[in-house]
């Protein structure tokens, strides 16, 4: 105690040597911790970066921006999808629903306004029709109520028929035999069941996708006509299939008659085809010694049809 009392200042400098060495070593290592840290935290960086750099195709360097041109390509994606949609406009359903709703009544009443409004354009079209033919809605056509929750699908799928049945006018095919739908209501199995088929409406990320089949009857200018007139509307209508016949070895609802036109004569203004019998593509004589070039046959056509109905944006 005495040799501390007589070394008294060399004891105080002791002890403060001590503690500030004690500090230090805190300090230093700490700042190993983070320089260690740091060190692992670039490693990962430079890691990373390495990855990208030989990736294929690469972020870029000081004269390649591929990020740049990443964001380039999106708007221009961007605005394809925009341009694109133009082609898928929604189809009105008949009669439009009010407020998510449509009434029996309403429906009833635009279900026979819509059948003789396409009957007429038919006939002013010089389109031949099955006798009495309902467009599909035989089962819904003499009804005033309907089976629940069934009246918005049919309403749309009226709005769809009527569109598709307009361009078949439009494009002036000889006859429409048939057009068939996905069953969407209970009252569709009381109905002829021609005029449905074993298929369901899908639905996507992006869109709801329904199904139908045309049969119709027309040369192959018209046929032309028809494709030409699906392709540039603006509903979305993608034809999946096609099978094409000659109407004289076809099945159709539609009977014969002379020059194998369905239901009797051909439509005004249209020449009848050389006889059934000749060979196709033989030189046929006709009056005044003058030769066939070409020999048009009749043709029975199978469409299958999907009408793409993108979904409202999220």
């Amino acid at each position: 105690m005495a040799w501390v009392k007589r070394n008294l200042f060399f004891v105080v400098v002791v002890i403060l040597a001590v503690g500030l060495l004690a500090v230090a070593g805190i300090y230093f290592f700490k700042n190993w911790q983070r320089n260690n840290k740091a060190m692992s935290t670039l490693n990962e960086a430079y890691s990373a970066l390495s990855d990208l750099n030989n990736q294929n195709p690469s972020p870029g360097n000081d004269k390649v921006d591929n990020i740049e041109a990443a964001r380039q390509q999106e708007k221009e994606v961007r605005a394809w999808i925009a341009q694109a949609t133009n082609y898928f406009q929604p189809i009105a359903p008949i009669p439009t629903a009010v407020d998510g709703h449509v009434s029996s009544e309403a429906f009833a009443g635009a279900l026979r306004r819509t059948i003789d409004s396409l009957q007429h354009e038919a006939q002013n079209a010089s389109v031949l029709l099955p006798p009495q033919y309902n467009f599909s809605f035989e089962a819904e056509r003499s009804l005033v109520k309907f089976a629940p929750d069934s009246l918005l699908p049919l309403s749309v799928q009226l709005g769809e028929v009527k569109a598709i049945a307009e361009i078949l006018f439009a494009a002036k095919i000889n006859s429409l035999d048939n057009i068939r739908r996905a069953r969407v209501s209970a009252d569709d199995a009381n109905g002829s069941q021609s005029d449905y088929f074993d298929s369901t409406s899908t639905t996507n990320d992006l869109a709801v996708i329904t199904p139908y089949e045309i049969t119709f009857r027309c040369f192959s200018q018209d046929l032309a006509s028809v494709l030409s007139k699906l392709s540039s509307s603006a509903n979305g209508f993608i034809v999946k299939g096609i099978n094409v016949q000659r109407a004289s070895t076809a099945g159709s609802s539609a009977p014969a008659g002379p020059n194998n036109y369905p239901y009797g004569a051909p439509p005004p203004g249209m020449m009848p085809p050389p006889a059934i019998g000749a060979a196709p593509g033989a030189n046929v004589v006709g009056r005044g010694g003058l030769q066939t070039v070409l020999n048009e046959q009749l043709l029975s056509v199978t469409l299958d049809l999907d009408i793409v109905k993108l979904l409202p944006k999220k």
